[in-house]
């Protein structure tokens, strides 16, 4: 796919922290690692991916705004446009070994995705979309969404609250009623490598609770211009600050909301 200016700064920006992760995912055990919480680590990796995700995309668009889980907020001089960063998401998994996480980063125009991009560089996958012009996998792989009808043939992704998180108890009922009626659930601790996943149509559906922006901002655009149905959990809500987030092929996607909205939760 030929893309937008603004796409392939997108793209090359996240090749290059990409990288710069890599290169410390070899040596995950020299890593200095502070806490930020419970099940929640910063490491010196992260931090540098964002440092040189920051120096691309606003070297190269200086008037954007900014929105990132390591250095919060800044406004930028046109209030229209943002960009909206996770550096690495899949950090435990990063700093357990386990070659699951992924750069995200997604521009947001006067309040919506426009475009989007998960960099799975551990395994040289980059998933992207411009709103309007598809989904795709690398160079030429237009991304597709699965076409599986029934929900026994069925496998889900979610994530599992961590050490008593407080969405933990309305995760654990959703699993008790979708696990006897799909053929299996995930739970590999990426969100936008949950939603690529649902884009390529290795998962037929996700869902999860209390995401934050920057966790799902790109991989939303990314499983709606693949074909997928991608909703607020909760009917009324604005994705990107609700953090509710329940996506799907379209065939299967009415019987999976109905059992995950089976409840009522927060």
């Amino acid at each position: 796919m030929q893309g937008s200016a603004n796409l392939n700064i997108m793209i090359k920006a996240a090749r290059k922290a990409g990288r710069s992760l890599v290169k410390d995912f070899r040596e995950v055990e020299n890593l200095q690692v502070g806490s930020k919480g419970p099940g929640d680590f910063v490491s010196r990796a992260d931090i540098a991916a964002e440092e040189i995700l920051r120096e691309e995309l606003m070297t190269a668009r200086p008037n954007y705004g900014w929105l990132a889980e390591e250095s919060g907020e800044a406004p930028g001089t046109d209030p229209t446009r943002r960009w909206i960063i996770d550096p690495l998401d899949g950090t435990t998994n990063f700093l357990h070994g386990m070659p699951h996480w992924a750069v995200s980063v997604a521009l947001e125009h006067k309040g919506e995705i426009v475009a989007g991009v998960v960099f799975d560089a551990a395994k040289d996958e980059m998933f992207y979309a411009e709103k309007g012009a598809g989904a795709w996998l690398n160079d030429s792989q237009r991304l597709r969404v699965s076409g599986r009808t029934k929900m026994i043939d069925s496998v889900f992704a979610t994530g599992v609250p961590f050490a008593g998180g407080k969405y933990l108890p309305a995760c654990l009922q959703d699993l008790a009623r979708l696990m006897p009626v799909c053929a299996g659930v995930r739970r590999w601790g990426a969100a936008s490598l949950d939603l690529a996943y649902v884009a390529a149509g290795r998962y037929d559906g996700y869902w999860e609770r209390g995401l934050k922006p920057w966790d799902i901002a790109a991989g939303l655009l990314i499983a709606k211009e693949a074909g997928a149905i991608v909703e607020p959990l909760r009917a009324g809500q604005n994705l990107l600050e609700d953090g509710h987030v329940l996506a799907a092929a379209e065939p299967i996607y009415n019987s999976f909301a109905k059992v995950i909205r089976d409840r009522n939760s927060d």
